[in-house]
């Protein structure tokens, strides 16, 4: 299994925070995200950005989760 994190330099807290100057680095983001999941051999993978204490955020800085490596299944758990 393979679990990888996108980090970005700029603070932001959440999605809950962006605005639309944001909109370049949030593209930037996905687009790295791709590259590395490709790089890293993965044939698909899940995309996560949890935003609030109930959605499970626990890190309070903005970050991407690249998931795969393995059948995931829905509802994730």
């Amino acid at each position: 299994p393979t679990h990888i994190l996108i980090i970005p330099r700029k603070p932001i807290q959440s999605l809950q925070q962006i605005t639309i100057d944001d909109q370049e680095l949030l593209g930037h983001l996905l687009l790295k995200g791709t590259a590395i999941a490709n790089d890293a051999g993965l044939e698909s993978w899940r995309t996560v950005i949890n935003t609030g204490e109930e959605a499970g955020q626990t890190v309070f800085h903005l970050h991407i989760h690249i998931i795969g490596g393995r059948k995931l299944i829905w509802p994730p758990g």
